[in-house]
């Protein structure tokens, strides 16, 4: 098995290189089109009913109907829109998600027609950072689609994202840090090839769950679908959105969930690597076989997105912001620490289970902490009897409700004295 590296790089002649991109993009767009009826399958079987089963057979053109009557729908604007801003919005949420995919690794390196070639677009010392940049930029999409609409609900769903993504992006990118430790580069195909070994996902648990939750966040998916809640926001952000533009936001939420599921692919189950028993097989790594492991590991995360959403009722927007700043980025800081410990120890010589042993420790104490605090705030809470009903006691600190003030009598006017 032989590991693509940054000089593998660069040596592609031009009709390979737009063939890796054509390849890149119908792989996003059926990916996409596979994924909206898998999800409506997948839901109406949690939900114990059918889901798309009329369109073609099993339902299986549902999606690419959709699109046609999308297509064919009145594209309205609004009147009070900020018309340049209102159609460039889509197009901003689009296209950096397309774009973030150019550095994932779908596999080793291949023969084309004679020439040797990665799997791979192109790759960067930086590629992770380069993801994280361009998806982030992909968000303005979502922010500046509220703000120029001129209706009030999707202002709030724009202002929404704009909270969601600084959240969650930090929680992100500090659950990169510990990777880019141990794994001694930032360049994804390098990450790949340090996980030979072992996936990260055993060595670095705190950092993947991290990861998975912000990924949730950062793709506006349910239960973290505030910017589109609804409930509240009618529609929020795309509410004054239809036809093709409307289509295109719904593209960009797919084409964003299979890129970060590629990028936890790629971080913490060892990429286009075969998974256990198949890795004991010669050639699971070799030829296109990567490929296969590769989409697999990606539909892995797709369906625990779909999972998501028929199990978990959406947070309210306070726990949700609670579990970025409060839960997930001072796990994440406190996690680099133990792993920036655990890496200095084995680098000066210690035993590999003096590290793994700080390490458990180290997620053991935070897991005792929460178990604590979680104690500590439940026994902290006062109980009050309400006075519409004295037998019933509230788990919240409801204060007792005050009584009407009691309206005094008018005062008596006085009589007039006679001269009698």
């Amino acid at each position: 098995m032989t590991m693509p590296d940054l000089n593998s790089f660069g040596h592609d002649p031009w009709w390979l290189m737009l063939a890796k991109c054509l390849a890149i993009f119908v792989f996003l767009l059926l990916t996409v089109l596979v994924a909206i009826l898998v999800e409506r399958k997948v839901l109406g079987r949690m939900q114990m009913r059918f889901g798309p089963n009329r369109v073609g057979p099993f339902g299986l053109l549902q999606s690419l109907a959709d699109g046609v009557k999308l297509a064919l729908k009145e594209g309205l604007i609004p009147a009070g829109v900020d018309k340049p801003l209102y159609l460039l919005a889509p197009v901003i949420a689009v296209i950096p998600a397309i774009m973030a995919f150019a550095v994932i690794p779908m596999g080793g390196l291949v023969s084309v027609f004679g020439h040797t070639t990665p799997l791979q677009l192109t790759d960067l010392p930086v590629a992770v950072l380069y993801v994280l940049a361009v998806t982030s930029i992909g968000v303005y999409g979502i922010v500046l689609a509220g703000w120029s609409s001129g209706s009030t609900y999707p202002l709030l769903g724009g202002l929404r994202s704009s909270a969601q993504v600084i959240s969650y992006e930090i929680a992100m990118a500090l659950s990169f840090v510990a990777v880019f430790l141990y794994a001694g580069t930032m360049s994804t195909s390098g990450i790949v090839a340090a996980q030979s070994g072992t996936w990260f996902v055993f060595l670095l648990l705190p950092s993947f769950l991290v990861y998975v939750v912000s990924m949730v966040g950062e793709t506006n998916r349910a239960p973290f679908d505030l910017p589109e809640a609804e409930g509240e926001l009618v529609g929020g952000f795309h509410t004054e959105y239809s036809s093709l533009k409307f289509a295109m936001f719904m593209l960009a939420e797919y084409v964003n969930m299979t890129t970060v599921s590629a990028l936890a692919t790629t971080m913490f189950l060892g990429g286009w690597q075969a998974p256990f028993p198949f890795n004991m097989i010669d050639g699971a790594n070799s030829g296109w076989w990567p490929l296969l492991w590769f989409v697999a590991k990606v539909w892995t995360f797709m369906f625990l997105y779909m999972w998501l959403r028929a199990t978990l009722p959406r947070l309210r927007y306070d726990q949700f912001m609670a579990l970025g700043w409060k839960l997930l980025i001072p796990v994440s800081l406190g996690w680099i620490v133990v792993v920036a410990i655990s890496r200095t120890m084995r680098r000066d010589g210690s035993p590999g289970w003096v590290s793994a042993l700080i390490s458990l420790g180290a997620v053991l104490a935070v897991v005792l902490v929460l178990l604590i605090r979680r104690t500590v705030r439940r026994n902290a809470i006062p109980e009050f009897s309400l006075p519409s009903d004295p037998g019933a006691v509230s788990v919240y600190p409801v204060p007792p409700i005050p009584s009407p003030p009691r309206r005094s009598a008018p005062a008596p006017t006085p009589r007039e004295h006679s001269d009698v």
